[in-house]
């Protein structure tokens, strides 16, 4: 069965107003034409509670480490942190969908990675390095929007650091069937224009996430 966790990292609610959520919404809807017994869950990062790793986190992983009582506060974001991590272990299809901010992620969504980034947990060290234990089959999928160009080399593709994390984050639970799409360019082109080609991608990519080679039950 696919289980499908859109994790949206755009702050804006107003889908007609983002290029970004429209292309999600579109493959989304392609998804489910195809495989209509699908799963699909989206985590809309702004406005919920994604704890940020901070002096209580780490106060209460060291207390869990030495097998210490933690207190309300660092029970209750422990707690949420661990329901974050189950559900990005319960998907076997992951869709991120963002604004590119700074030729990086949105903060929100790094804040997210640190709660399902987790030892023993999506990854392991091993003797000659990291090994990513999601290395079931998985696919990721990133929906990601610019006024910019950054798919054509130059110095715009070398600072894109958004796409290069995500890619290696990928790598790293164990996960190399990676796909981009960018709806990029707002700056010089037609809206209609970049929509229709990110959609058309869009439509490629929900097919690929409904081939069920390698998935897990």
């Amino acid at each position: 069965m696919l289980r499908v966790l859109v994790i949206n990292a755009h702050p804006k609610v107003a889908i007609e107003k983002s290029k970004s959520l429209q292309v999600a919404r579109h493959f989304k809807e392609t998804l489910h034409e195809l495989e209509p017994t699908a799963a699909i869950e989206t985590l809309e990062l702004y406005g919920n509670d994604i704890p940020v790793v901070d002096g209580v986190v780490l106060s209460a992983w060291g207390k869990l480490a030495a097998g210490e009582d933690l207190s309300e506060t660092e029970h209750k974001i422990t707690h949420r942190m661990g329901e974050l991590l189950e559900k990005f272990k319960w998907a076997n299809r992951y869709v991120f969908v963002l604004p590119l901010y700074n030729f990086n992620i949105p903060s929100k969504l790094k804040d997210y990675l640190d709660n399902v980034l987790i030892a023993r947990e999506t990854f392991a060290y091993g003797e000659n390095g990291p090994i990513g234990l999601l290395n079931d089959g998985r696919k990721v999928l990133v929906i990601q929007a610019s006024d910019g160009i950054y798919s054509q080399g130059g110095w715009y593709a070398d600072v894109e650091f958004s796409h290069k994390y995500l890619k290696m984050i990928s790598t790293f639970v164990g996960i190399d069937d990676y796909t981009i799409i960018r709806a990029e360019g707002g700056a010089r082109f037609e809206r209609d224009a970049i929509l229709s080609k990110a959609k058309q991608e869009a439509e490629e990519a929900a097919r690929h996430f409904a081939a069920h080679s390698g998935v897990t039950t």
